[in-house]
């Protein structure tokens, strides 16, 4: 079974809600303000067809992704392939939902690589990227720009780097990575910030919080004014089917878990905040309510596990 198929058979469908008001044009297909999007060398076929990293340089069929090499991925059942913007332009919408409160979800439809989604969250400094999808048109860019546009994009880990570089061209913003997470940057830019240390404080009490585990540089974004409180996870906490635990592995598609302490590290990390909400990385992947009991729960459970 691929990530897609184990993602898919891991949730149940979610009912998102369609953005009301000016959102409603957007979707229904009439133009919001024109916007110019260059996408540097949309011809070339730099984009992996399995994680959706895109690359500097054009590849060739024998080029191989080291994302995907990695044993926190995986290549595709039919070897390592390579698309290009202009192909994916050609068959992808993104999808807008609206989450809650002055936070949104983007998503690649039909479904392509990983599947991931990203969030837009929405602050009165300034909004927030957090984690990135491989594909941007003029119609997402005119619509963030509406909701006044991203001061900063956040990537939890290196399988969702995907097109953050176009991404902080078109919104003209830095990208913050952990340093730890460096050798794995496939498209470099100047916009790309490197930080070090346990947290990355943003504003509006925002913050970046440096739990690693899955990856040595993991993160995840807390948002602290958020309703009571949210935190958005990309993979470093995956919402399990029953929504009342959280899963912490090193690998979710090859089923590797992490070492004791690692679930350790996370723990103490994330223990100093207080959130009521999670958001993860696929859809459908929310705990709407308690999720700190959650969380503390599925930490105990791993934890026991160990003491056997």
């Amino acid at each position: 079974m691929n990530r897609t198929s184990f993602l898919k058979n891991s949730l149940l469908g979610s009912s998102l809600l369609l953005l009301p008001g000016p959102a409603q044009s957007f979707f229904s297909g009439s133009s919001p303000k024109s916007i110019s999007l260059s996408v540097r060398d949309p011809q070339q076929p730099n984009i992996c067809a399995t994680c959706g990293t895109r690359y500097a340089t054009s590849k060739i069929q024998t080029d191989t992704c080291p994302i995907c090499e990695d044993e926190r991925q995986y290549v595709g059942d039919g070897g390592q392939t390579w698309t290009s913007y202009h192909n994916l332009a050609k068959k992808s919408t993104i999808k807008i939902a609206k989450l809650q409160e002055n936070l949104y979800e983007l998503k690649i439809t039909p479904d392509f690589a990983i599947g991931q989604k990203a969030h837009l969250v929405l602050s009165e400094n300034g909004n927030v990227l957090w984690d990135c999808i491989p594909y941007l048109d003029e119609q997402t860019v005119s619509y963030i720009q509406s909701l006044g546009g991203i001061k900063a994009i956040a990537i939890s880990h290196p399988h969702y780097y995907s097109l953050m570089a176009e991404w902080a061209a078109a919104f003209n913003c830095p990208i913050y990575l952990h340093e730890n997470d460096t050798q794995w940057i496939q498209d470099k830019s100047d916009r790309i910030k490197l930080w070090k240390g346990d947290a990355l404080p943003l504003w509006d009490r925002i913050k970046v919080v440096h739990t690693g585990g899955h990856f040595d540089g993991s993160t995840v974004l807390y948002l602290p004014r958020h309703s009571k409180g949210a935190l958005l996870t990309g993979d470093s906490l995956y919402v399990t089917r029953d929504r009342k635990h959280v899963s912490m592995m090193y690998s979710y598609p090859n089923l590797v878990p992490l070492p004791k302490k690692a679930i350790e590290q996370i723990s103490r990390r994330i223990a100093p905040l207080s959130f009521d909400t999670i958001h993860g990385a696929f859809e459908g992947q929310v705990i709407a309510t308690g999720a700190k009991e959650a969380f503390n729960r599925s930490v105990k459970r791993y934890l026991r596990i160990f003491e056997v």
